[in-house]
């Protein structure tokens, strides 16, 4: 995957191009992320890329023309016919989905705005997508094009350690529109909380069982919109049962409680 991202603040990148698993896959030539700066093409000896917005009002507002030469740089570099990605609140939200369909892309612009945001002739002539990752403001698009990178990075083949681990993430393959089991490791007993007997058992059919129980049970507590998302697609027999147990379960924990 080639990306290419316009940024006023391009060292900020360097968090996901030198570490971890974004780090590994551009070491490995999986992705390749170049970060353009519109500053490059203004033409004043300030290097001015913001003005006032017409209507008056606070802050400043990202001119056209600088954001116009840095995107067709970028396109130079990724392809003309790259996807032109603007992160902004006002976007679609981020979901697993969207990263699903995003990654199947080999060439992706990403736009980081700032300030009040960016001219709007400017997003309604040159972009595709717009994306928001939540209902916050934030001081740039760094951080969210950051995020979506990352994410796109790990549905990249190769680029995780076991062929398996996006699979088995939350939101998705069997945990589509579900959260995460809880995950342990040694040492088995820590301060009286112990390892769940099933996951010692060396009971691989009971081991997915409990797992896909717990997933049912806590986007039960926690994200019930989810799951009313899942049983529209339709629980099968068997995620029907495993939520039963664990709702009646934690029903019973609860009054032992009480």
């Amino acid at each position: 995957m080639q990306l290419a991202v316009l940024t006023l603040f391009p060292q900020m990148f360097a968090a996901i191009t030198e570490h971890g698993v974004t780090g590994r896959a551009v070491r490995e030539s999986k992705l390749t992320l170049t970060p353009v700066n519109p500053r490059d093409f203004t033409t004043d000896r300030h290097g001015t890329v913001d003005d006032r917005p017409f209507g008056g009002g606070p802050g400043m507002v990202m001119k056209i023309e600088p954001l116009a030469k840095a995107l067709a740089s970028a396109k130079s570099i990724v392809g003309e016919d790259a996807l032109v990605v603007y992160l902004t609140p006002q976007g679609e939200p981020l979901t697993q989905g969207l990263v699903d369909e995003l990654a199947q892309r080999s060439n992706v612009v990403l736009i980081a705005g700032r300030y009040e945001g960016i001219d709007e002739r400017f997003i309604e002539a040159e972009v595709h997508r717009e994306i928001s990752i939540g209902d916050y403001v934030l001081s740039g698009g760094e951080l969210p094009a950051m995020v979506l990178i990352d994410a796109m990075a790990r549905k990249l083949p190769g680029v995780l350690g076991h062929q398996d681990s996006a699979t088995q993430d939350s939101f998705s393959g069997e945990l589509d529109n579900l959260l995460d089991c809880p995950h342990y490791t040694r040492p088995v007993e820590y301060a009286g909380r112990h390892v769940p007997d099933v996951l010692l058992s060396g009971n691989h059919e009971a081991i997915r069982r409990w797992r896909l129980k717990q997933a049912l049970g806590r986007t039960w507590q926690r994200r019930p919109e989810l799951l009313q998302a899942r049983r529209a697609a339709g629980l099968c027999k068997e995620e029907d049962a495993l939520l039963a147990e664990y709702i009646e379960e934690h029903s019973t924990d609860k009054s032992n409680t009480e």
